[in-house]
């Protein structure tokens, strides 16, 4: 029966490839790859023979309508991204999308994804979270941050490391210097590192060290300060009652 896989890749280490997204990979029909010179290195590795087709946002409203004539005559595809889970911060909802209005099954694999180790490494509350993902580059981010000022959910997002001393520092303008940060970098590979601290802090540590890598960057919410409860007898009435 046709079928759209969502397949999760590592995100830095191998090992952390599932089996049964190996299976899966060699039993589908064709696989979509964002870049497919870097999954071919991947379907290599673990010796995937499957024929490969790019899928990318450049040409992922072209290429929707034709993947789904071809999942409609039986075919079952899996569609991987460079790293992490397809869809997040990558290509995939378009053809998810695309494959739910025409009643194609479609089912995503548990895996890899950035966000999650680095919440859970960050320390800060994870009961509750609002993935932002990558903020805009210029305009809505003033109004973007404004908003996320008066979050009270931990913030996670992602920052490109030539925006991240940036990032920071408007993080202290608008968050204060004293909001609780934590940079995870090269999250699963040789050189991870988690940088926590205030935002002052951390954005010290990344202007004395260039950020090279990919980057999550995880903020505490907004401290909600409980104001004191108001007496219901006037000043006069609790010194009588005193």
């Amino acid at each position: 029966m046709s079928k759209l896989y969502i397949v999760p890749t590592p995100i830095g280490n191998l090992e952390d490839m599932t089996f049964r997204a190996i299976r899966v990979l060699k039993e589908v029909d064709l696989i979509l790859a964002e870049d497919t010179r870097t999954s071919g290195k991947l379907l290599k590795h673990f010796e995937i023979g499957t024929h490969m087709h790019s899928h990318h946002m450049h040409n992922e409203h072209k290429t929707t309508e034709n993947l789904i004539a071809r999942l409609k005559a039986g075919e079952t595809i899996a569609l991987i991204s460079d790293a992490g889970t397809p869809a997040i911060s990558d290509p995939g909802f378009l053809l998810t999308r695309a494959c739910v209005e025409n009643k194609i099954e479609v089912e995503c694999l548990p895996g890899a994804t950035a966000f999650v180790p680095a919440l859970v490494n960050s320390g800060l509350p994870n009961d509750k979270f609002v993935f932002e993902g990558f903020l805009p580059d210029k305009k809505g981010r003033q109004t973007r941050f404004l908003a996320l000022a008066e979050e009270t959910r931990t913030m996670i997002l992602y920052v490109s490391p030539h925006k991240l001393v940036k990032t920071l520092a408007e993080f202290v303008q608008y968050f204060g210097e004293d909001r609780q940060v934590c940079v995870s970098r090269e999250l699963s590979k040789m050189h991870e590192e988690n940088v926590r601290g205030t935002a002052k802090e951390v954005l010290a540590h990344f202007e004395k060290t260039a950020p090279r890598g990919e980057i999550v960057v995880v903020v505490a919410g907004k401290t909600i300060t409980k104001e004191p409860k108001k007496s219901k007898f006037s000043k006069d009435e609790e010194k009588e009652e005193e």
